[in-house]
Protein backbone atom coordinates (compact mmCIF):
# COMPACT_ATOMS: atom_id res chain seq x y z
CA UNK A 1 0.00 0.00 0.00
CA UNK A 2 1.36 3.37 -0.95
CA UNK A 3 1.76 6.18 1.57
CA UNK A 4 -0.81 8.93 1.40
CA UNK A 5 0.36 12.51 1.58
CA UNK A 6 -1.54 15.41 3.14
CA UNK A 7 -2.56 18.15 0.74
CA UNK A 8 -0.70 21.38 1.46
CA UNK A 9 -3.50 23.53 0.08
CA UNK A 10 -7.09 22.87 -0.83
CA UNK A 11 -9.78 24.97 -2.41
CA UNK A 12 -13.03 25.01 -0.45
CA UNK A 13 -16.19 23.90 -2.17
CA UNK A 14 -18.77 26.57 -2.81
CA UNK A 15 -21.76 24.26 -2.24
CA UNK A 16 -21.84 21.04 -0.20
CA UNK A 17 -24.89 18.73 -0.32
CA UNK A 18 -26.31 18.02 3.12
CA UNK A 19 -26.37 14.29 2.42
CA UNK A 20 -22.60 14.26 1.88
CA UNK A 21 -21.77 15.76 5.27
CA UNK A 22 -20.05 13.51 7.79
CA UNK A 23 -22.47 12.19 10.37
CA UNK A 24 -21.97 10.60 13.76
CA UNK A 25 -24.48 8.58 15.69
CA UNK A 26 -25.61 10.01 19.00
CA UNK A 27 -23.80 8.88 22.12
CA UNK A 28 -25.63 5.92 23.64
CA UNK A 29 -25.63 7.54 27.06
CA UNK A 30 -27.16 10.81 25.85
CA UNK A 31 -29.58 8.96 23.60
CA UNK A 32 -30.93 7.04 26.60
CA UNK A 33 -31.01 10.22 28.70
CA UNK A 34 -33.08 11.92 26.02
CA UNK A 35 -35.49 9.00 26.14
CA UNK A 36 -35.83 9.42 29.91
CA UNK A 37 -36.50 13.16 29.57
CA UNK A 38 -38.95 12.73 26.69
CA UNK A 39 -40.89 9.96 28.46
CA UNK A 40 -41.88 12.39 31.22
CA UNK A 41 -42.50 15.39 28.93
CA UNK A 42 -39.49 17.48 29.90
CA UNK A 43 -39.66 19.86 26.93
CA UNK A 44 -43.38 20.54 27.34
CA UNK A 45 -42.87 21.15 31.06
CA UNK A 46 -40.03 23.69 30.71
CA UNK A 47 -41.69 25.48 27.77
CA UNK A 48 -44.88 26.02 29.76
CA UNK A 49 -42.78 27.04 32.77
CA UNK A 50 -40.71 29.61 30.85
CA UNK A 51 -43.46 31.02 28.60
CA UNK A 52 -44.42 33.93 30.95
CA UNK A 53 -40.86 35.31 30.66
CA UNK A 54 -40.99 35.73 26.87
CA UNK A 55 -43.04 38.07 24.68
CA UNK A 56 -44.67 36.37 21.72
CA UNK A 57 -44.44 38.08 18.33
CA UNK A 58 -41.50 40.36 19.17
CA UNK A 59 -37.96 39.67 18.05
CA UNK A 60 -36.58 36.45 16.71
CA UNK A 61 -37.37 33.21 18.55
CA UNK A 62 -34.93 32.23 21.27
CA UNK A 63 -33.38 28.83 21.65
CA UNK A 64 -35.84 26.35 23.24
CA UNK A 65 -35.75 26.25 27.05
CA UNK A 66 -35.19 22.49 26.84
CA UNK A 67 -31.95 23.13 24.95
CA UNK A 68 -30.80 25.65 27.55
CA UNK A 69 -31.31 23.23 30.43
CA UNK A 70 -29.76 20.35 28.47
CA UNK A 71 -26.61 22.40 27.93
CA UNK A 72 -26.35 22.95 31.68
CA UNK A 73 -26.79 19.20 32.18
CA UNK A 74 -23.90 18.66 29.76
CA UNK A 75 -21.78 20.82 32.09
CA UNK A 76 -22.06 18.16 34.81
CA UNK A 77 -21.77 15.07 32.61
CA UNK A 78 -18.69 16.42 30.80
CA UNK A 79 -17.08 18.05 33.87
CA UNK A 80 -17.15 21.59 32.44
CA UNK A 81 -16.76 24.48 34.87
CA UNK A 82 -17.85 27.45 32.72
CA UNK A 83 -20.51 28.36 30.17
CA UNK A 84 -17.76 29.11 27.65
CA UNK A 85 -16.50 25.55 28.09
CA UNK A 86 -20.01 24.21 27.53
CA UNK A 87 -20.34 26.30 24.38
CA UNK A 88 -17.03 25.04 23.00
CA UNK A 89 -17.77 21.39 23.82
CA UNK A 90 -21.25 21.46 22.28
CA UNK A 91 -20.10 23.19 19.09
CA UNK A 92 -17.16 20.78 18.72
CA UNK A 93 -18.98 17.49 19.41
CA UNK A 94 -21.12 15.83 16.76
CA UNK A 95 -22.40 13.31 19.30
CA UNK A 96 -23.93 16.03 21.50
CA UNK A 97 -25.84 17.70 18.68
CA UNK A 98 -28.62 15.05 18.56
CA UNK A 99 -28.97 15.36 22.34
CA UNK A 100 -29.62 19.10 21.97
CA UNK A 101 -31.72 18.73 18.82
CA UNK A 102 -29.31 20.40 16.37
CA UNK A 103 -28.34 19.21 12.90
CA UNK A 104 -24.88 19.59 11.40
CA UNK A 105 -26.05 22.51 9.27
CA UNK A 106 -27.22 24.46 12.35
CA UNK A 107 -25.02 26.48 14.69
CA UNK A 108 -25.20 25.68 18.40
CA UNK A 109 -25.97 28.38 21.02
CA UNK A 110 -23.21 30.75 22.02
CA UNK A 111 -22.14 31.23 25.64
CA UNK A 112 -23.60 34.75 25.59
CA UNK A 113 -26.98 33.21 24.75
CA UNK A 114 -26.76 31.01 27.83
CA UNK A 115 -25.91 34.09 29.90
CA UNK A 116 -28.89 36.06 28.58
CA UNK A 117 -31.34 33.23 29.22
CA UNK A 118 -29.92 32.72 32.71
CA UNK A 119 -30.50 36.41 33.44
CA UNK A 120 -34.01 36.24 32.01
CA UNK A 121 -35.20 33.19 33.96
CA UNK A 122 -35.45 33.61 37.77
CA UNK A 123 -34.17 31.23 40.42
CA UNK A 124 -37.70 29.89 40.95
CA UNK A 125 -37.78 28.43 37.43
CA UNK A 126 -34.52 26.57 37.98
CA UNK A 127 -35.85 25.36 41.32
CA UNK A 128 -38.98 24.01 39.59
CA UNK A 129 -36.78 22.08 37.14
CA UNK A 130 -34.80 20.66 40.07
CA UNK A 131 -38.07 19.53 41.71
CA UNK A 132 -39.20 17.97 38.42
CA UNK A 133 -36.01 15.89 38.35
CA UNK A 134 -36.71 14.79 41.93
CA UNK A 135 -40.16 13.66 40.79
CA UNK A 136 -38.61 11.53 38.05
CA UNK A 137 -36.33 9.97 40.65
CA UNK A 138 -39.26 9.28 42.97
CA UNK A 139 -41.16 7.66 40.11
CA UNK A 140 -38.20 5.27 39.65
CA UNK A 141 -38.04 4.52 43.39
CA UNK A 142 -34.83 6.52 43.95
CA UNK A 143 -36.21 9.01 46.48
CA UNK A 144 -37.52 8.26 49.97
CA UNK A 145 -36.77 11.31 52.12
CA UNK A 146 -37.16 9.66 55.52
CA UNK A 147 -33.54 9.91 56.75
CA UNK A 148 -31.42 12.75 55.39
CA UNK A 149 -27.87 13.97 55.99
CA UNK A 150 -26.81 17.61 55.89
CA UNK A 151 -23.26 18.75 55.14
CA UNK A 152 -21.59 21.79 53.60
CA UNK A 153 -18.50 22.64 51.57
CA UNK A 154 -16.86 25.79 50.22
CA UNK A 155 -16.69 26.88 46.57
CA UNK A 156 -13.95 29.25 45.43
CA UNK A 157 -15.52 32.48 44.20
CA UNK A 158 -14.75 34.28 40.96
CA UNK A 159 -13.05 37.07 42.90
CA UNK A 160 -9.50 37.82 44.04
CA UNK A 161 -8.38 38.93 47.49
CA UNK A 162 -6.16 41.64 46.00
CA UNK A 163 -9.29 43.38 44.64
CA UNK A 164 -10.93 43.86 48.05
CA UNK A 165 -12.08 47.33 49.05
CA UNK A 166 -12.90 48.92 52.39
CA UNK A 167 -16.62 49.11 53.07
CA UNK A 168 -16.38 52.56 54.66
CA UNK A 169 -13.89 54.42 52.44
CA UNK A 170 -13.72 52.31 49.25
CA UNK A 171 -9.91 52.10 49.50
CA UNK A 172 -8.08 49.17 47.95
CA UNK A 173 -5.79 47.09 50.14
CA UNK A 174 -2.46 48.67 48.98
CA UNK A 175 -3.90 52.15 49.46
CA UNK A 176 -5.09 51.23 52.95
CA UNK A 177 -1.61 49.93 53.87
CA UNK A 178 -0.06 53.14 52.58
CA UNK A 179 -2.39 55.17 54.80
CA UNK A 180 -1.43 53.06 57.82
CA UNK A 181 2.28 53.43 57.01
CA UNK A 182 2.02 57.22 56.78
CA UNK A 183 0.09 57.32 60.04
CA UNK A 184 2.90 55.34 61.71
CA UNK A 185 5.53 57.90 60.62
CA UNK A 186 6.80 56.56 57.25
CA UNK A 187 6.53 59.46 54.79
CA UNK A 188 7.23 57.57 51.54
CA UNK A 189 6.71 53.88 52.25
CA UNK A 190 8.23 51.37 49.86
CA UNK A 191 6.82 47.97 48.97
CA UNK A 192 9.15 46.34 51.51
CA UNK A 193 7.87 48.73 54.20
CA UNK A 194 4.30 47.88 53.36
CA UNK A 195 5.00 44.14 53.44
CA UNK A 196 6.74 44.47 56.82
CA UNK A 197 3.87 46.49 58.23
CA UNK A 198 1.28 44.04 56.89
CA UNK A 199 3.16 41.08 58.39
CA UNK A 200 2.98 42.55 61.89
CA UNK A 201 -0.77 43.19 61.81
CA UNK A 202 -2.67 40.52 63.82
CA UNK A 203 -5.90 40.30 61.77
CA UNK A 204 -5.54 41.61 58.28
CA UNK A 205 -8.91 41.07 56.56
CA UNK A 206 -12.38 40.98 58.11
CA UNK A 207 -15.67 40.49 56.28
CA UNK A 208 -17.14 43.29 58.38
CA UNK A 209 -14.62 45.80 56.97
CA UNK A 210 -13.83 44.46 53.48
CA UNK A 211 -15.85 43.38 50.43
CA UNK A 212 -15.29 42.63 46.78
CA UNK A 213 -16.66 45.41 44.55
CA UNK A 214 -18.01 43.04 41.88
CA UNK A 215 -19.17 40.13 44.07
CA UNK A 216 -20.29 41.36 47.51
CA UNK A 217 -21.76 37.93 48.31
CA UNK A 218 -18.31 36.32 48.31
CA UNK A 219 -16.80 36.14 51.80
CA UNK A 220 -13.23 35.67 53.01
CA UNK A 221 -12.87 32.21 54.50
CA UNK A 222 -10.43 29.36 54.97
CA UNK A 223 -10.87 26.59 52.40
CA UNK A 224 -10.60 22.85 52.99
CA UNK A 225 -6.92 22.92 52.02
CA UNK A 226 -6.27 25.66 54.63
CA UNK A 227 -5.85 28.40 52.04
CA UNK A 228 -7.65 31.73 52.43
CA UNK A 229 -9.95 32.71 49.55
CA UNK A 230 -13.15 34.52 48.74
CA UNK A 231 -15.73 31.75 48.65
CA UNK A 232 -19.35 30.68 48.89
CA UNK A 233 -20.85 27.90 51.00
CA UNK A 234 -22.89 25.13 49.34
CA UNK A 235 -24.99 22.90 51.59
CA UNK A 236 -26.42 19.52 50.51
CA UNK A 237 -29.33 17.60 52.01
CA UNK A 238 -28.77 13.98 50.95
CA UNK A 239 -31.22 11.08 51.14
CA UNK A 240 -29.28 8.36 52.98
CA UNK A 241 -31.40 5.56 51.48
CA UNK A 242 -30.95 6.44 47.81
CA UNK A 243 -28.00 8.95 47.65
CA UNK A 244 -30.25 11.53 45.97
CA UNK A 245 -29.64 15.20 46.84
CA UNK A 246 -33.02 16.41 48.12
CA UNK A 247 -32.06 20.09 48.40
CA UNK A 248 -29.10 22.37 47.78
CA UNK A 249 -28.66 25.86 49.21
CA UNK A 250 -26.04 28.59 48.83
CA UNK A 251 -25.04 30.71 51.83
CA UNK A 252 -22.27 33.04 52.96
CA UNK A 253 -18.98 31.23 53.39
CA UNK A 254 -18.60 32.64 56.91
CA UNK A 255 -22.11 31.65 58.01
CA UNK A 256 -22.16 29.01 60.73
CA UNK A 257 -23.57 25.57 60.11
CA UNK A 258 -26.09 25.98 62.93
CA UNK A 259 -27.50 29.07 61.17
CA UNK A 260 -27.81 27.53 57.70
CA UNK A 261 -29.26 24.18 58.83
CA UNK A 262 -32.90 25.36 59.31
CA UNK A 263 -33.01 26.84 55.80
CA UNK A 264 -31.66 23.66 54.23
CA UNK A 265 -34.23 21.54 56.06
CA UNK A 266 -37.02 23.94 55.07
CA UNK A 267 -35.98 23.74 51.42
CA UNK A 268 -35.81 19.93 51.61
CA UNK A 269 -39.26 19.75 53.20
CA UNK A 270 -40.70 22.00 50.48
CA UNK A 271 -39.19 19.86 47.71
CA UNK A 272 -40.39 16.59 49.25
CA UNK A 273 -43.89 17.97 49.73
CA UNK A 274 -44.01 19.08 46.09
CA UNK A 275 -42.85 15.64 44.93
CA UNK A 276 -45.36 13.84 47.17
CA UNK A 277 -48.28 15.75 45.64
CA UNK A 278 -47.30 14.84 42.07
CA UNK A 279 -49.49 12.02 40.67
CA UNK A 280 -46.47 10.28 39.13
CA UNK A 281 -44.76 9.88 42.52
CA UNK A 282 -47.70 8.99 44.72
CA UNK A 283 -46.80 6.25 47.16
CA UNK A 284 -43.09 6.43 46.30
CA UNK A 285 -41.96 9.00 48.89
CA UNK A 286 -42.09 8.16 52.59
CA UNK A 287 -45.29 9.13 54.40
CA UNK A 288 -43.34 11.10 57.01
CA UNK A 289 -40.41 12.82 55.28
CA UNK A 290 -37.53 14.27 57.30
CA UNK A 291 -38.07 11.90 60.19
CA UNK A 292 -34.34 11.77 60.96
CA UNK A 293 -31.50 14.23 60.37
CA UNK A 294 -27.83 13.21 60.49
CA UNK A 295 -25.06 15.82 60.67
CA UNK A 296 -21.50 16.33 61.91
CA UNK A 297 -20.37 18.19 65.02
CA UNK A 298 -20.41 21.58 63.30
CA UNK A 299 -24.22 21.52 63.47
CA UNK A 300 -24.41 20.70 67.19
CA UNK A 301 -25.91 23.35 69.47
CA UNK A 302 -28.60 23.50 72.13
CA UNK A 303 -30.88 25.63 69.97
CA UNK A 304 -30.62 23.31 66.95
CA UNK A 305 -31.42 20.19 68.96
CA UNK A 306 -34.34 21.87 70.74
CA UNK A 307 -35.78 23.06 67.41
CA UNK A 308 -35.42 19.59 65.87
CA UNK A 309 -37.13 18.01 68.87
CA UNK A 310 -39.96 20.55 68.66
CA UNK A 311 -40.40 19.71 64.96
CA UNK A 312 -40.66 15.98 65.79
CA UNK A 313 -37.36 15.20 64.01
CA UNK A 314 -34.95 12.69 65.49
CA UNK A 315 -31.44 14.10 65.48
CA UNK A 316 -28.18 12.21 65.00
CA UNK A 317 -25.76 15.13 65.31
CA UNK A 318 -22.19 14.41 66.40
CA UNK A 319 -21.38 16.11 69.69
CA UNK A 320 -18.05 17.91 70.18
CA UNK A 321 -16.13 17.51 73.40
CA UNK A 322 -17.23 20.51 75.48
CA UNK A 323 -16.34 19.08 78.86
CA UNK A 324 -18.77 19.04 81.76
CA UNK A 325 -22.03 20.80 80.92
CA UNK A 326 -24.15 22.90 83.30
CA UNK A 327 -27.90 22.63 82.78
CA UNK A 328 -29.36 25.11 85.24
CA UNK A 329 -32.64 26.50 83.84
CA UNK A 330 -32.06 24.54 80.58
CA UNK A 331 -34.31 21.52 81.00
CA UNK A 332 -35.42 21.37 77.34
CA UNK A 333 -31.86 21.69 76.05
CA UNK A 334 -30.66 19.04 78.49
CA UNK A 335 -33.35 16.58 77.40
CA UNK A 336 -32.64 17.21 73.70
CA UNK A 337 -28.85 16.88 74.09
CA UNK A 338 -29.09 13.70 76.17
CA UNK A 339 -31.57 12.10 73.75
CA UNK A 340 -29.30 12.96 70.80
CA UNK A 341 -26.29 11.54 72.71
CA UNK A 342 -28.18 8.33 73.45
CA UNK A 343 -29.07 7.86 69.77
CA UNK A 344 -25.48 8.53 68.72
CA UNK A 345 -24.14 5.78 70.98
CA UNK A 346 -26.50 3.17 69.53
CA UNK A 347 -25.34 0.85 66.77
CA UNK A 348 -27.81 2.37 64.32
CA UNK A 349 -26.59 5.89 65.11
CA UNK A 350 -23.02 4.87 64.38
CA UNK A 351 -24.07 3.28 61.08
CA UNK A 352 -25.89 6.46 60.08
CA UNK A 353 -22.84 8.58 60.85
CA UNK A 354 -20.64 6.36 58.69
CA UNK A 355 -23.16 6.50 55.86
CA UNK A 356 -23.40 10.28 56.18
CA UNK A 357 -19.63 10.65 55.91
CA UNK A 358 -19.62 8.42 52.84
CA UNK A 359 -22.58 9.77 50.87
CA UNK A 360 -22.26 13.48 51.66
CA UNK A 361 -18.59 13.60 50.71
CA UNK A 362 -19.34 11.50 47.64
CA UNK A 363 -21.90 14.05 46.47
CA UNK A 364 -19.33 16.84 46.90
CA UNK A 365 -16.74 14.87 44.91
CA UNK A 366 -19.13 14.14 42.03
CA UNK A 367 -20.73 17.58 41.81
CA UNK A 368 -17.75 19.87 42.43
CA UNK A 369 -14.52 17.96 41.83
CA UNK A 370 -15.48 15.63 38.95
CA UNK A 371 -18.39 17.84 37.88
CA UNK A 372 -16.14 20.89 37.61
CA UNK A 373 -17.79 23.48 39.89
CA UNK A 374 -15.27 23.67 42.73
CA UNK A 375 -14.01 26.91 41.12
CA UNK A 376 -16.86 29.24 40.14
CA UNK A 377 -16.95 31.41 37.04
CA UNK A 378 -20.12 33.35 37.90
CA UNK A 379 -20.71 36.21 40.30
CA UNK A 380 -23.73 36.92 42.44
CA UNK A 381 -25.52 34.40 44.62
CA UNK A 382 -28.55 34.26 42.33
CA UNK A 383 -26.53 33.45 39.21
CA UNK A 384 -24.48 30.81 41.03
CA UNK A 385 -27.58 29.18 42.53
CA UNK A 386 -29.25 28.90 39.10
CA UNK A 387 -26.31 26.98 37.68
CA UNK A 388 -25.92 24.97 40.88
CA UNK A 389 -29.54 23.76 40.92
CA UNK A 390 -29.33 22.28 37.42
CA UNK A 391 -25.83 20.93 38.09
CA UNK A 392 -27.05 19.05 41.17
CA UNK A 393 -30.15 17.98 39.21
CA UNK A 394 -27.82 16.37 36.68
CA UNK A 395 -26.18 14.47 39.54
CA UNK A 396 -29.62 13.14 40.51
CA UNK A 397 -30.24 12.10 36.90
CA UNK A 398 -26.93 10.24 36.98
CA UNK A 399 -28.36 8.03 39.74
CA UNK A 400 -31.23 7.09 37.43
CA UNK A 401 -28.85 6.47 34.52
CA UNK A 402 -26.71 4.26 36.74
CA UNK A 403 -29.81 2.19 37.45
CA UNK A 404 -30.66 1.91 33.74
CA UNK A 405 -27.20 1.52 32.16
CA UNK A 406 -24.87 0.63 35.02
CA UNK A 407 -23.00 3.95 34.67
CA UNK A 408 -23.95 7.48 35.65
CA UNK A 409 -21.79 9.48 33.20
CA UNK A 410 -20.68 9.07 29.58
CA UNK A 411 -17.11 8.49 30.73
CA UNK A 412 -18.24 5.79 33.15
CA UNK A 413 -20.35 4.21 30.41
CA UNK A 414 -17.32 4.07 28.10
CA UNK A 415 -15.29 2.42 30.88
CA UNK A 416 -18.11 -0.11 31.35
CA UNK A 417 -18.03 -0.95 27.64
CA UNK A 418 -14.27 -1.49 27.74
CA UNK A 419 -14.64 -3.69 30.80
CA UNK A 420 -17.29 -5.83 29.11
CA UNK A 421 -15.17 -6.16 25.99
CA UNK A 422 -12.17 -7.29 28.04
CA UNK A 423 -14.34 -9.89 29.78
CA UNK A 424 -15.61 -11.19 26.45
CA UNK A 425 -12.05 -11.28 25.05
CA UNK A 426 -10.82 -13.20 28.11
CA UNK A 427 -13.71 -15.64 27.75
CA UNK A 428 -12.91 -16.24 24.07
CA UNK A 429 -9.23 -16.75 24.91
CA UNK A 430 -10.22 -19.35 27.50
CA UNK A 431 -12.47 -21.13 24.99
CA UNK A 432 -9.64 -21.24 22.46
CA UNK A 433 -7.26 -22.66 25.09
CA UNK A 434 -9.75 -25.37 26.07
CA UNK A 435 -10.33 -26.35 22.43
CA UNK A 436 -6.56 -26.40 21.84
CA UNK A 437 -6.13 -28.84 24.75
CA UNK A 438 -8.73 -31.16 23.27
CA UNK A 439 -7.15 -31.00 19.79
CA UNK A 440 -3.47 -31.95 19.77
CA UNK A 441 -2.92 -30.27 16.43
CA UNK A 442 -3.72 -26.89 18.07
CA UNK A 443 -5.83 -25.97 15.06
CA UNK A 444 -9.46 -25.02 15.08
CA UNK A 445 -11.96 -26.50 12.72
CA UNK A 446 -14.09 -24.23 10.60
CA UNK A 447 -17.14 -24.92 12.72
CA UNK A 448 -15.39 -23.93 15.97
CA UNK A 449 -13.94 -20.82 14.36
CA UNK A 450 -17.40 -19.81 13.12
CA UNK A 451 -18.88 -20.34 16.60
CA UNK A 452 -16.26 -18.09 18.20
CA UNK A 453 -16.65 -15.42 15.54
CA UNK A 454 -20.41 -15.45 16.05
CA UNK A 455 -19.93 -15.10 19.80
CA UNK A 456 -17.64 -12.15 19.21
CA UNK A 457 -20.46 -10.24 17.54
CA UNK A 458 -23.42 -11.37 19.62
CA UNK A 459 -22.03 -11.48 23.16
CA UNK A 460 -22.32 -7.70 23.61
CA UNK A 461 -25.71 -5.96 23.21
CA UNK A 462 -26.00 -3.68 20.16
CA UNK A 463 -26.36 -0.54 22.30
CA UNK A 464 -23.03 -1.28 24.00
CA UNK A 465 -21.25 -2.69 20.93
CA UNK A 466 -21.32 0.74 19.31
CA UNK A 467 -18.31 2.28 21.00
CA UNK A 468 -19.20 5.96 20.93
CA UNK A 469 -16.41 8.21 22.11
CA UNK A 470 -18.51 11.34 22.42
CA UNK A 471 -16.31 13.33 20.03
Amino acid sequence: MGMGKRKRSKQDSLFIPTASLARSSSHDFYERLNQVLSADGFDDFVEDLCEPFYVQGKGRPSIPPGTYFRMLLVGFFEGLDSERGIDWRVSDSMALRPFLGYDLTESTPDHSTLSRIRQRLPVEVHDEVFTWILTVLAKAGLLKGRTVAVDATTLEANAALRSLQRRDTGEAYPEYLTTLAKASGIETPTRADLAKLDKKRPKKVSNDDWEHPHDPDAKVTKMKDRRTHLAHKAEHTVDLETQAIVAVSLADANEGDTSSLPWSLLRAETNLSAVATDPRAQGKVHDRPLTEVVADKGYHSNEVLVDLTGSDIRSHVSEPDRGRRHWKDKEKAQAAVYANRRRLRSSRGQRLQKRRAELAERSFAHVYDTGGMRRLHLRGRGNILKRLLIHVGAFNLSLLMRQLLGAGTPRGFAALVRRLESIVAAFETGVCAIIALWRPSNTLSMSNASIISSRRTTSIPPCIRRRSTGC
